[in-house]
């Protein structure tokens, strides 16, 4: 039965909730189609809403069998990814580390607001690091700790082993680290360089960069 993915996503410069679920596609290696809506536009919450009720995006539009349907919120995209790939091995096949893949993927989906507020994705610029508050350098080292854990338990090289959810999730945050020269151990710099070589976000490296060319962002 063809299947047919299209992703509607927001600016590649500054959406973090885009870039997971479009990594995760990457994962999959299946084709599918983009369709992107320009943020802080007066004109940004009417484009959403023309293909998002939640008036949300990401959202994934699944058309197969002459029927289509729509999953929006991105930790919800990657796991309908992963029900519907499962040679694609987004989460680790032994049932802890898949229950310790889960719940980081759900403390960055629900947790860290004051990096999100300090330190927002700004993905091909270098901005200096700001003075952070207490609680965001209280975040940054939580999230640090997370990867080191992750990484000597699995050995590497993603969070646990194979490339999953986890690496998605924390891809934004690969990405702010780079973005305004956060301090890391040897060992976390490298595990945020193998994110960003990846080709998906090379690719999304490549289109954030075109939008700022053309004034798109």
């Amino acid at each position: 039965m063809t299947v047919r993915y299209t992703l509607v996503l927001a600016t590649k410069e500054y959406s973090s909730w885009s870039l997971r679920p479009y990594l995760a596609l990457r994962a999959i290696g299946v084709p599918f189609d983009e369709v992107k809506i320009q943020l802080r536009r007066e004109t940004t919450a009417a484009e959403v809403l023309k293909h998002s009720r939640s008036g949300r995006v990401p959202l994934l539009k699944i058309e197969e069998g002459g029927q289509s349907f729509a999953v929006w919120d991105s930790l919800a995209i990657c796991e309908t990814l992963a029900e519907r790939h499962p040679e694609a091995g987004l989460w680790p096949q032994d049932a802890r580390a898949r229950a310790q893949a889960r719940a980081i993927s759900a403390e960055m989906h629900s947790g860290f607001p004051d990096l999100r507020d300090q330190l927002g994705m700004d993905f091909t610029r270098r901005v200096a690091l700001p003075e952070l508050r207490e609680a965001t350098v209280k975040q940054v080292a939580r999230i640090q700790a997370i990867w080191s854990e992750a990484l000597a338990a699995s050995g590497g090289p993603f969070l646990f082993g194979r490339f999953s959810i986890a690496d998605c999730m924390y891809a934004p945050v690969c990405s702010r680290f780079r973005t305004y020269g956060v301090e890391m151990a040897p060992a976390i710099a490298a595990y945020v360089e193998r994110v960003c070589a990846l080709p998906g976000m090379v690719d999304w490296g490549a289109d954030a960069r075109d939008e700022v060319a053309r004034g798109f962002d």
